[in-house]
């Protein structure tokens, strides 16, 4: 008889440390057993236990870092060292209400190395784009503390409207997210959702791209503490070279002769005599080296059944401007608690206070009380010689003693002076609470139901005593104050059902539905007085100001959403890939019959690398081919923009009757849209994603078209519509976006104790406008006060039909006009031939050296009828490259970005490179010495006071095309054999650079910055603070 034997697989315990390529140990690493739920995670020091069978595969996954499995066999420990992942197809990737595998995503979704982040400290989020994301482009109006970026994902999608992406910080939607609100030590993730068939599922307000950010929770193990700090310098800018004393008044004598003898050379007093007087140059006194420090600490940990992270910033900038800087207080509390094996439950908590101070430097208009720049450039070198051995000292002087008519001119009163005494402060306050709980009613079914809250205000405070350019004795309204709040508060309630199975192991669906309800409301309360006479008590003497000599303001408005919303994804082995989604969305900013929108998509993706037929080919790690279409919508406009509006008020709108009381009257402000809808964006995409070579090089490529439909435009109404503007809101018009994205990724070198990685993005986009208003071929931007008094009637940018958004538009320069071109006249003047073409000023009036443009209609008159198209305000391809390095325990970084083919208007040239306004008392750059005198005939730069008419020319329009050297930083970490004597777990020493070189034919402060940047007027220059090289010493420790 035959006994039997039943042999029982025995399971045992399995015990290992996971460290990184620098041998840094890595906690919270999700280990698991496959194919089954055994699942645990990696302590503060990186090890781990976990049951599991001979047989048994482990597998590791840790977000930015390829996923690795691992057989036990005979083993009872295993220690796994991870690599960063290159091509990230096995990376956990954020996508709308919910999480997805890179290898099984339809869509166009980008992200940011976190890695990369953490390595070049910055302050905001939105700093951290720039270059690193293709298809993302990231400008900035200027380089002043506590400034935001502008972000656009894949070109502008709208004319008139905004057009920055919609935020989701923690599953949390915002439109504006207020980047200095979050501190970056706290993300743990940024996905960027950039195809329709990705953002159709926030439907109204996806159009422009998502943004998703993740912060940091809590995990399993012991408590670990961390703390970041870096402190770092910036250097002041580069000086523009500007006129020294006696070339001031050499032009000056040129200019206006007989100023500049009463005034700068009266009582025997030659131009000679100023080359022995020492020229004030107040970028010497305005700027400074800035300083930078941040500090991060963080307390994270916890158990299985509850997890913890308690983490606070405080950031301190001290701009290059004096008098200016930014400084943040921020903290986060997370929980996160497992109530029972089917209920979780957690809370996300985020405080931020943050003020900037100091002057605005760039501004929407021309005075140089608003422009500080200008009147730091054009403040005169020296004051007027009264005797050959005597010179007022300008710069403790408020204004010109020697020059007592002119000092109601903006650049006569001393700018440092103004600057010290002007008191701007902003003071931001951003609470954000959000709650969630999560209830599994089988493994198969969840329920996620999920609430918050915003709440935030900016305190504005701004005092000019009389001795600011404000607040002088030549401005009309003398000292003077401003106080406003503006104070908004939000909530969202999202409730999500997700059903995940898979059947007969091969067919893999989830399926997600959900409603979702929001409401915001904002306010805006100000107080402004003119003629305080208590200067002492400064903003505090607001009501101390008689009422005609103030303006209160006041002002409510709210909005609200809800939305229905539903997705499906289903693969097939992993190899066959389809997502299906549906979003209906209603909105208050609508009218009724309108406020409802409807945005479905749907994309799939073949994994052509699991098919037989290349199951041979060994050099193909991965290949996948995406295809992609969806609808998403834009709500940007007022939140009562369809309604018929009123301005009332006793100023301009007003009649006395029969000499009785004024009556307050009314003027109609908008007329209404019952009409008005949804623009709508639908979206084409084709990817390509390829991994070679055991994953050590990756491909990602894709190429889109992108169409918004029913342009939200203010359009021209008939005058009888009795409409203040003349213009109001339409769907007017549609807009194309073609791309084509390309990211490289590459594992140059891997050796024992050296390791080289490559990540190259280049992203082209070109932007086409495919219909305007019924009957209108063009829309013309920039007029106004837009940019100078002289130039209110004129536009420097044109959008025309069939052409980009945004193209400088103005008159051909063509040199200057030399004697040739007169007939010399008996009485020795000189008069324009009647062949030679006018510049816009009448043919008597022209002079040799004047300024001359191009005719381009033949009727040898330059006027409106010859401006054309000058320049392109968008580039034709952006990009970034990093190169890491590591050696043993160093580790090197090097980042490279990039524009190319785009224009930028140097709009300072107008003004001092020969001066718009021939104001005698205005300084100039140091260029215009090589004008065009009798004695140096140039074809380049026109005589002193020969601009002629205000007109916008190619002559100032140059190349913006650039390259920066970003980011450099070096890092040392310290062995853990060595700290754990030290009671440290991981210590990091690093040195970084930020804005170290950067190649460019263009001649202002920074070809990055725009003070101008909107969709109709991009690449313009004027008076721009610009960003600064930056050197940054830190340390990262844990314990």
């Amino acid at each position: 008889m035959l006994g039997h034997v039943t042999v029982f697989a025995q399971s045992k315990t399995v015990i290992g440390v996971v460290t990184d390529e620098s041998k840094q140990t890595v906690p919270g690493v999700s280990v698991s057993v496959k194919g089954s739920k055994t699942t645990t995670q990696t302590d503060a020091d990186g090890r781990f236990k976990i049951q599991a069978l001979a047989t048994d595969q482990l597998v590791f996954n840790y977000v930015g870092y390829a996923a690795q499995a691992v057989t036990v066999g005979t083993r009872s420990t295993v220690n796994v060292v991870l690599k960063s992942s290159v091509t990230g197809l096995s990376d956990v990737v954020v996508v709308g209400y919910g999480t997805t595998k890179r290898a099984d995503l339809t869509g166009a979704v980008g992200s940011v190395n976190m890695k990369d982040l953490e390595q070049a400290p910055v302050k905001s989020f939105d700093q951290a784009l720039a270059g690193r994301v293709a298809g993302v482009q990231v400008s900035t109006s200027d380089g002043q503390p506590g400034a935001t970026a502008n972000i656009v994902i894949r070109g502008a999608g709208s004319i008139s409207q905004d057009n920055s992406p919609l935020y989701v910080i923690d599953g949390f939607p915002s439109e504006d997210a207020n980047a200095n609100s979050i501190n970056p030590s706290d993300i743990e993730s940024i996905d960027v959702l950039k195809d329709a068939s990705a953002t159709a599922i926030y439907g109204a307000r996806g159009s422009n791209g998502v943004v998703l950010i993740t912060t940091k929770r809590g995990k399993a193990g012991k408590p670990q503490l961390s703390y970041n700090a870096y402190y770092g310098t910036q250097k002041s800018p580069e000086k523009i070279p500007v006129m020294n004393a006696f070339e001031f008044v050499k032009y000056v004598k040129e200019l206006n002769p007989v100023f500049a003898d009463s005034v700068y050379l009266k009582n025997g007093v030659t131009i000679n005599d100023y080359q022995n007087v020492s020229s004030l140059d107040m970028q010497d006194y305005i700027f400074q080296n800035g300083q930078n420090q941040n500090h991060d600490i963080a307390l994270r940990g916890g158990n299985d059944k509850t997890t913890y992270s308690i983490s606070g910033n405080y950031n301190n900038q001290k701009g290059i401007v004096k008098y200016s800087g930014f400084k943040r207080y921020q903290g986060r509390f997370v929980l996160d608690q497992t109530v029972t094996d089917k209920l979780k439950a957690g809370v996300n908590v985020n405080y931020a206070y943050s003020e900037t101070f100091g002057t605005p430097i760039s501004a929407t208009n021309f005075y140089a009380s608003s422009v500080l720049l200008y009147s730091v450039w054009g403040y005169r070198p020296a004051a007027a010689i009264s005797g050959r051995d005597q010179n007022t000292d300008l710069l403790d002087s408020f204004y010109d003693p020697t020059n007592e008519l002119a000092n109601n001119q903006d650049y006569r009163v001393n700018p440092l002076i103004s600057l010290e005494n002007q008191k701007t402060m902003y003071k931001t306050t951003t609470m954000v609470a959000n709650g969630y709980a999560e209830y599994a009613f089988t493994p198969k079914l969840k329920l996620r139901v999920a609430a918050g809250i915003t709440n935030a205000n900016t305190e504005t405070n701004i005092f000019n005593n009389a001795l600011t350019q404000s607040g002088s004795k030549w401005n009309s309204s003398g000292p003077n104050g401003t106080y406003a709040t503006s104070p908004a508060f939000n909530w969202l309630n999202d409730n999500t059902l997700t059903y995940k199975n898979t059947f007969n192991k091969d067919h893999n669906l989830t399926v997600l539905a959900g409603y979702s309800a929001q409401r915001s409301k904002s306010s805006y309360r100000s107080i402004y007085a003119s003629q305080i006479t208590n200067e002492s008590l400064g903003i505090d003497a607001l009501d101390l100001v008689p009422a005609a000599n103030t303006v209160v303001n006041s002002r409510s408005s709210v909005w609200t959403l809800q939305s229905f919303l539903g997705r499906l994804n289903y693969d097939f082995k992993g190899k066959y890939l389809l997502t299906a989604s549906f979003r209906a969305d209603g909105s208050s900013k609508f009218a009724p019959g309108k406020r409802w929108g409807y945005f479905p998509s749907a994309s799939a993706g073949w994994r052509f690398s699991q098919e037989s037929f290349l199951k041979e080919a060994t050099w193909l790690s991965d290949g996948k081919l995406r295809i992609g279409y969806g609808e998403s919508g834009n709500n940007r406009v007022g939140d009562f923009a369809y309604l018929p509006q009123l301005n009332l008020g006793n100023t301009q709108y007003w009649y006395s009757f029969n000499g009785k009381p004024v009556a307050i009257g009314s003027v109609i402000t908008a007329s209404g849209n019952y009409d008005l809808q949804w623009e709508t964006n639908t979206q084409t995409n084709i990817g390509l994603d390829l991994s070679f070579f055991k994953n050590r090089l990756g491909l990602t490529a894709d190429v889109y078209k992108r169409v918004t439909n029913d342009l939200l435009l203010n359009a021209q109404l008939p005058y009888a519509s009795g409409v203040q503007s003349g213009t109001g809101f339409k769907n007017i018009g549609s807009l194309e976006n073609r791309g084509l994205e390309i990211t490289l990724n590459s594992t140059n070198i891997q050796t024992k104790n050296f390791r080289w990685t490559s990540n190259f993005n280049i992203s082209f986009n070109k932007n086409k406008i495919l219909e305007l208003t019924e009957g209108q071929n063009s829309l013309l931007a920039g007029s106004g006060t837009f940019f100078n008094t002289t130039y209110t009637s004129l536009s420097p940018y044109i959008s025309v039909k069939g052409r980009s958004v945004g193209e400088m538009y103005g008159l051909i320069f063509d040199g200057v006009y030399q004697y040739a071109d007169f007939d010399k006249m008996p009485n020795g003047t000189f008069l324009l031939k009647p062949n030679v073409t006018t510049n816009g000023s009448t043919r008597t009036s022209i002079q040799p050296g004047d300024i001359k443009y191009k005719d381009l209609n033949g009727d040898l008159v330059v006027n409106n009828n010859d401006y054309t198209i000058i320049g392109r305000g968008l580039p034709i391809h952006t990009g970034g490259f990093s190169n890491n390095f590591s050696y043993k325990n160093w580790d090197l970084g090097v980042f490279l970005q990039w524009s190319y083919g785009n224009n930028i208007i140097n709009a300072n040239r107008y003004v001092f490179e020969g001066g718009i306004v021939t104001n005698p008392n205005l300084n100039q750059y140091a260029s215009f010495q090589n004008r065009w005198t009798p004695g140096n005939q140039n074809n380049d730069l026109f005589r002193a006071g020969g601009m002629a008419a205000a007109n916008y020319s190619s002559r100032v329009v140059e190349d913006g095309s650039y390259l920066r050297l970003k980011t450099v930083q070096l890092g040392y970490n310290f062995a853990n054999k060595m700290l754990k004597s030290i009671g440290l777990s991981k210590l990091r020493l690093n040195a970084s650079a930020q804005n170290l070189l950067t190649v460019t034919g263009y001649t202002g402060l920074d070809p990055e910055a725009s003070s101008r940047p909107s969709n109709l007027t991009p690449g313009f220059d004027y008076g721009t603070y610009p960003q600064s090289f930056t050197v940054t010493f830190g340390l990262n420790a844990t314990f």
